[in-house]
């Protein structure tokens, strides 16, 4: 049996773990306030050409939603976010349980448009009883997003523009960030993401680490950070842990590196899929395939591969998920298009 159910099944890059044994029996001070995390910090900050942003490692993606957008937020706003969002959909009321609604917009293949946001935000204040209501306070995106779509450069500007507009800020989701910046159609980098956002976080767990999220975020933002984190319980005491993998990850470009072997070795699958009459639900042009299934088609695939069941259709067929990741090898590629 294969198993691309998602991309963090494996454990971490092998130059990861060779560092981490290396440094075990280090005494390192706690929290994050040693030099391999100030070095990690700034091969960060040097890669997304910002040196001004402040740099932040926590442990997961819904830790670290949480814990930014509690931050972020006064307690009478919300977060906007595409009805199909992460923090709406798979994140078990992480937010809403923070004390903070997600405001739900309709999505266009995955994301959120710019006028829709526009006009949403317009017709709040447009409303006499505004202040009855729960206020949008900031935008939420994810890049790629839930359907392993993509925002252009010119899509992210306006989304920007539009925050910049109505003074509240923009935070994208990277926890796959990797996949997205490594695939050939996405015009983004991490430039453009420091000038655009006003918080984003490079995601660690799904692409090389053992573990760890990066988060980026505009200095001054949010006064007293690090503070926040530990009350979040989100503050790893023996935080070098974290900053040893992003320090090797943002070492000779290993990140994008690993990231663009994911990419590639799905876009072989995906042609190969389409050669044997497989259908693509969604068109993604990262490391995620989203295949529809007929009922005979389906029990076919049980077969050979896990998966991960994205959604099921009135007419009965499944739209299915298959990921890969860094540490996919050529091989499985090869026997699950034998297989199938």
């Amino acid at each position: 049996m294969l198993h691309f159910d998602c991309d963090y099944m494996e454990g971490a890059h092998p130059l990861i773990l060779e560092r981490l044994v290396e440094h075990n029996m280090v005494k390192t001070i706690g929290y994050g306030c040693d030099d391999i995390c100030a070095e990690a910090r700034r091969k960060v900050l040097e890669a997304c050409g910002n040196p001004d942003s402040e740099v932040h490692f926590l442990v997961g993606g819904t830790q670290t939603n949480s814990t930014v957008i509690k931050a972020l937020l006064r307690p009478h706003e919300g977060v906007i976010a595409a009805s199909t969002g992460h923090i709406a959909v798979h994140e078990s009321g992480a937010i809403e349980a923070s004390g903070h609604k997600v405001l739900t917009l309709p999505h266009r293949n995955g994301k959120l448009v710019a006028t829709d946001i526009d006009h949403y935000i317009e017709h709040f204040y447009g409303d006499e009883s505004f202040e009855h209501m729960v206020f949008p306070g900031m935008v939420y995106i994810s890049l790629p997003t839930e359907y392993g779509t993509l925002y252009s450069l010119a899509e992210l500007e306006a989304i920007s523009e539009v925050c910049r507009k109505w003074q509240i800020p923009l935070f994208v989701d990277g926890a796959r960030l990797g996949y997205g910046l490594a695939s050939e159609e996405c015009d983004v980098t991490l430039a453009d993401l420091a000038r655009l956002c006003d918080v984003f976080y490079i995601g660690g767990t799904k692409v090389g680490a053992l573990f760890g999220e990066a988060v980026v975020i505009r200095k001054g933002l949010v006064p007293r950070m690090f503070t926040i984190i530990k009350q979040q319980g989100a503050l790893l005491a023996k935080g070098w842990l974290l900053g040893l993998q992003f320090d090797t990850l943002f070492t000779d470009g290993l990140y994008l590196k690993i990231a663009a072997h994911a990419v590639a070795e799905a876009k072989r699958l995906r042609e190969a899929l389409e050669a044997k009459g497989y259908r693509n639900y969604y068109l993604s042009p990262t490391n995620q395939i989203f295949l529809l299934l007929t009922p005979e088609e389906l029990e076919r695939v049980k077969q050979v591969v896990t998966y991960t069941e994205w959604e099921r259709l009135d007419d009965g067929q499944t739209v299915i998920r298959l990921a890969t990741s860094w540490a996919t090898r050529k091989e499985e590629i090869d026997l699950l298009i034998e297989k199938l």
